[in-house]
């Protein structure tokens, strides 16, 4: 969208500019349309989990963490190796919310309907950034309330990653201040997981 003067770029507020030129690692979050509960349960949850699990290995992303929830989901991952870019990610997420849409709409019996809103992200620079978002992620169902321990929670990656890392990169990563991390994060998932 373009103002008066077309040399002026006007951001358009629902819809986040993607800036994908760079290979290197990302943080994720996508929602339902309009935070609605379409995958409240954890048969419908699990499809979800699995999918992002899935289309990501499809397309080359490497997840490093990641939470599914009702609403939303958040993950980390590496854009793929031999892309000098991360211009994949959109074409990842497309094909796996059509697939999830086709199937939770094909359930619920409402063709046609818009499940899948948009999706944010961040290329991750600095370790410090990097680091804190791992943490947000893994500990995002206790952000949540939905379980008092993250690796409790069987959508996420709190579990695996602490079964997988070493003992000293999980005290760094679970022990990185999150105070000064900002995230949108204005979901409320069901509690019903």
């Amino acid at each position: 969208m373009f103002n008066n003067d077309s040399r002026h770029y006007t951001a358009w507020p629902h819809a986040p500019i993607h800036k994908l030129s760079s290979s290197g690692t990302y943080f994720v979050t996508c929602s339902t349309y309009l935070k609605q509960h379409f995958f409240a349960g954890p048969i419908r949850t699990g499809v979800v989990y699995r999918g992002l699990l899935l289309f990501a290995k499809k397309y080359g992303w490497h997840l490093e963490a990641w939470a599914v929830f009702s609403n939303h989901y958040h993950f980390v991952a590496h854009s793929p190796a031999n892309d000098n870019t991360a211009e994949s990610l959109p074409r990842m997420l497309g094909h796996f919310h059509t697939e999830t849409a086709r199937w939770i709409n094909k359930t619920d019996n409402a063709p046609g309907r818009c499940v899948w809103h948009n999706f944010r992200e961040t290329e991750l620079t600095y370790q410090g950034s990097y680091f804190a978002r791992l943490n947000y992620t893994h500990n995002n169902a206790v952000k949540h309330g939905l379980v008092t321990d993250a690796r409790l929670y069987p959508w996420c990656s709190a579990a695996w990653f602490e079964s997988t890392a070493t003992p000293a990169q999980v005290k760094t990563i679970l022990e990185f201040k999150l105070d000064r991390v900002k995230i949108w994060d204005e979901f409320e998932p069901s509690q019903d997981w």
